[in-house]
């Protein structure tokens, strides 16, 4: 039997800290969410000049999401934290503008409703599981939020006729993937929690 040299002590397991570059990012689009809302209702909410200007702020939010989790992968920055917040803070930028362009009536209420039902169900989800972990976004959840934010973004800038035909063409798509996606999410949930009931 060997015996292993007191000398040699484990790898110490690193420490990330929360407060690291993909967390700010996070938090930065938190903060452009309130900026965005106020300069979609600058005026009557429909002037060009402040719809282009809203645009840029949620194009930049958007740029935001796909930076810091770049950043958290390529420099090992994932934390507990930022698995959580990164699906909140995109939820609270769609839900923000999908509520705006319905007050405007750019949008149709009964297509808001969908979306955010199924964003506060998934939400829901993450927090009814989280301590056995939290549930990733998976492939399928990041195609629905590309999908959604590409669709909301052209409903944000003032377009004509034919571009207003081909953003509905996208939103139509970004239902679509927000509803199945969300009906994945449950199934997984459902299936994880008879997992853990089975191995006890």
């Amino acid at each position: 039997m060997s015996v292993s040299d007191p000398s040699e002590t484990p790898p110490a397991v690193r420490r990330v800290r929360v407060a690291n570059i993909a967390n700010l990012l996070t938090a930065f689009r938190l903060v452009l969410v309130p900026v965005f809302l106020l300069v979609l209702f600058a005026g009557d909410g429909h002037e060009t000049a402040s719809r282009i200007t809203a645009f840029v702020i949620f194009a930049t939010a958007v740029i935001t999401d796909h930076w810091d989790g770049y950043l958290a992968r390529r420099y090992d920055l994932v934390t507990e934290f930022g698995k959580l917040a990164d699906p909140i803070a995109d939820k609270m930028l769609i839900g923000a503008a999908l509520i705006g362009l319905s007050m405007l009536g750019d949008l149709p209420w009964w297509l808001t409703g969908i979306i955010l039902f199924r964003e506060i169900g998934v939400t829901v989800l993450r927090l009814a599981v989280i301590r056995h972990g939290v549930i990733p976004a998976s492939r399928g959840g990041k195609l629905k939020t590309l999908v959604q934010a590409v669709a909301i973004g052209l409903f944000i800038l003032p377009l004509t006729e034919p571009w207003h035909s081909a953003a509905w063409m996208v939103m139509w798509a970004a239902l679509a993937l927000t509803v199945l996606t969300g009906l994945d999410y449950a199934v997984s949930a459902v299936r994880g929690a008879r997992a853990r009931s089975a191995a006890r």
